[in-house]
């Protein structure tokens, strides 16, 4: 049975990057954290508040997911609109975000994205003729977790140009890697041709000096 949804979409708690690697630590299929949590990661420090948690796994996993995330109740969203998803229902082909919901706490705790490609081969969705090698794409702490690279999250966090992604970009941008600075590059004169982060990608990095994760 459905339970009563929390009065604010904006309920969130959500777990540290560490609590939710714990809960799925049993999972062999593939995974990883994305968006500004991802950054962090690579950057071995936390240089931002977050207001959620995300990561993403592949459409045909998302049962072996739910499964593992005990105690949540799923829901769909999109477009603005957040609907409870039965637990014997696949989410319609549109949908490529399932909120989690701590069903004892009534509060969010992650925020699930759904992405085509394979076990092997990682596919930007919002593009599938830009795809690479998984292995190159994701990387892991040494603690374990894994997250996706910092060139595919900036080029995700293009589109929208919100103050916290120009944040991440102005932070990311000194110690990306050649390659990934490239690869960000091409990728963006193809996606968004006028980008202005294209003129700083051009230019020859600087070197910024970030506080370790305690």
């Amino acid at each position: 049975m459905q339970l009563e949804m929390p009065t604010d979409h904006g309920a969130w708690s959500a777990w540290s990057p560490a609590e939710l690697a714990g809960r799925l630590s049993g999972i062999s299929r593939p995974w990883c954290i994305v968006g500004g949590w991802a950054l962090d990661l690579w950057h071995g420090c936390q240089t931002r508040e977050h207001e959620d948690l995300e990561l993403t796994v592949l459409r045909e996993d998302l049962g072996i997911f739910r499964d593992a995330l005990k105690g949540m109740e799923f829901h769909t969203a999109g477009d603005g609109v957040v609907e409870y998803l039965p637990a014997d229902e696949e989410p319609p082909a549109a949908i490529s975000q399932i909120w989690c919901l701590d069903m004892a706490e009534r509060r969010w705790r992650v925020d699930m994205m759904i992405e085509p490609g394979t076990f092997e081969t990682w596919v930007y969705k919002r593009d599938p003729t830009i795809s690479r090698p998984r292995a190159e794409m994701v990387g892991t702490t040494a603690e374990g977790i894994p997250y996706l690279k910092p060139a595919a999250v900036l080029l995700f966090k293009a589109k929208y140009r919100r103050a916290k992604d120009e944040i991440d970009f102005e932070q990311a941008l000194p110690k990306l890697p050649a390659s990934e600075r490239l690869w960000l590059k091409t990728c963006l004169a193809a996606c968004h041709p006028d980008h202005a982060w294209l003129k700083s990608l051009q230019e020859p990095p600087m070197t910024l000096d970030l506080e370790p994760m305690e």
